[in-house]
């Protein structure tokens, strides 16, 4: 074989397990179609969050008065933040690909597929085909924006890699589907003043989270952003014209310059050729795999979001560690399950483990407790006050199960809790550690102690 591991894909799960597997000694390529990153380094996570950054930014101009500054009205050069966005991707690549270099990894740029289980064919942009050999394969091609085909073909209609690409920002815009990568980006584009409204099929946005942590972010999205939400209705009716696009949601017409879809992702398996290796797919057409991330043939392995399995970039990484480890030694070792969620929405959102919905759904007895950010000295000196966090943890027991935070730095805050979960950490136990004052990161504390109702930062328990 010309390889050991052959890596089909380099995003956040492929180039980490190229380079793991390089680690552990491995002779080992990695065959990358469009660019490093992938999906989440160059039109997901990364650029997503390098605009809401400058979102934010634009916000706390806005709001400096309230920190007895003052200054004239900002204006917005939407290209200079679109040039920011694209200097920080380039910076990564660049990082990944120095990686991928230090570590002896060698990289085919072109169009991977199988022509046997062992053996992929690359082909280059000019047409020109190579193929190698490898023991194992890992594939880790990920997953692209679903746009139904009842969705008129129009510029005026884009999906996130399309919206993340433009030079100016639309000033009204629709955005269809509540989810996390509809919500942060009508968050993003409201907090630089484009007026926003969001349709979703479901009852509500953000339905992974508790009903009341939903609410603090709908508030702030309604109130502070000037956003409207239609929910529980689909988009019927869509128009795309030379000025704007029409459709109804409701019974109700709405109209904006532009229309965000963004209402799920599908897997990227076209061109692989999977029949060839004998690799299953699932109706849904995900690569279906077990826990250890093995396909049904014993040597090819895969990883993230064309696994069908949970959709994100950190579960993707997590998941080329153990797959490499298996490939090369046979380490059995289960992934992990313990995964965080964090949304870049305004405010943002965080979650781990057991939600409290879940928990009265299948009847499991349960403890919670809540604390807000405005009693904490760190919240009002920052002038981030809005929201809370909660903490479930298991009635008999007292470990905690999990956890969900809405409000400042809520995406950091949630690591705290992901090792609580993780390590089956009880409330007692967390709330006897000393968290240091004033951070943000006391609240997690507070809120062990509210759960016990011995919360001395609180008004008695009714």
């Amino acid at each position: 074989m010309d390889f050991d591991v052959i890596v089909i894909g380099a995003g956040p799960g492929g180039y980490p397990a190229a380079i793991k597997a390089a680690q552990m000694g491995a002779k080992t390529a990695i065959v990358e179609r469009e660019w490093l990153g992938g999906t989440c380094l160059n039109c997901g996570c990364i650029p997503t969050k390098t605009l809401i950054a400058g979102a934010e930014v634009y916000q706390k101009i806005l709001h400096a008065e309230s920190f007895g500054i003052t200054v004239g009205t900002p204006k917005i050069d939407y290209p200079a933040m679109k040039k920011r966005k694209d200097d920080v991707i380039s910076n990564q690549q660049q990082g990944i690909a120095y990686l991928l270099k230090s570590h002896g990894v060698t990289l085919l740029e072109g169009t991977g597929s199988f022509r046997d289980a062992n053996t992929i064919a690359v082909k280059t942009s000019d047409g020109a085909t190579k193929e190698i050999t490898g023991k194992n394969i890992i594939i880790a091609t990920g997953s692209t924006s679903t746009v139904p085909g009842f969705i008129p073909k129009h510029d005026r209609i884009v999906e996130s890699r399309a919206f993340l690409e433009l030079e100016e920002l639309p000033e009204t815009l629709m955005v269809l589907g509540g989810g996390y990568i509809g919500s942060e980006l009508a968050c993003m584009a409201a907090g630089l003043g484009v007026k926003v409204t969001i349709v979703e099929l479901l009852p509500d946005i953000l339905m992974l989270l508790d009903k009341d942590v939903r609410q603090v972010v709908k508030k702030h999205m309604k109130k502070e952003l000037g956003m409207t939400m239609l929910t529980g209705d689909a988009m019927e009716n869509i128009k795309a014209e030379d000025d704007k696009v029409t459709a109804t949601a409701g019974g109700k017409k709405i109209d904006a310059d532009m229309l965000l879809v963004s209402i799920g992702r599908s897997p990227v398996t076209a061109g692989l050729n999977t029949e060839a290796a004998g690799v299953a797919l699932s109706e849904r057409g995900y690569i279906e795999v077990d826990e250890l991330s093995r396909t049904n043939i014993p040597h090819i392995y895969c990883i993230g979001d064309v696994s069908g399995r949970m959709q994100l970039a950190h579960a993707a990484t997590s998941q080329a560690m153990y797959a490499v480890e298996h490939a090369l030694k046979g380490e059995e070792k289960i992934e992990e399950v313990v995964i965080p969620g964090v949304i870049f929405t305004s405010p943002e959102v965080a979650l781990v483990g057991v939600t409290e919905d879940e928990c009265k759904k299948s009847g499991r007895a349960y403890a919670m407790g809540k604390f807000h950010f405005k009693p904490l000295g760190k919240a009002q000196a920052a002038n981030e006050t809005e929201g809370f966090v909660k903490i479930i943890a298991d009635k008999d027991s007292d470990i905690i199960i999990g956890a969900q935070c809405a409000g400042p730095h809520a995406t950091d805050l949630i690591s705290e809790m992901v090792i609580a979960v993780r390590e089956e950490i009880t409330a007692e136990e967390l709330g006897n550690t000393v968290h240091a004052h004033p951070t943000f990161a006391e609240i997690w504390m507070e809120c062990a102690h509210a759960l016990h109702k011995s919360c001395v930062h609180a008004p008695p328990a009714r």
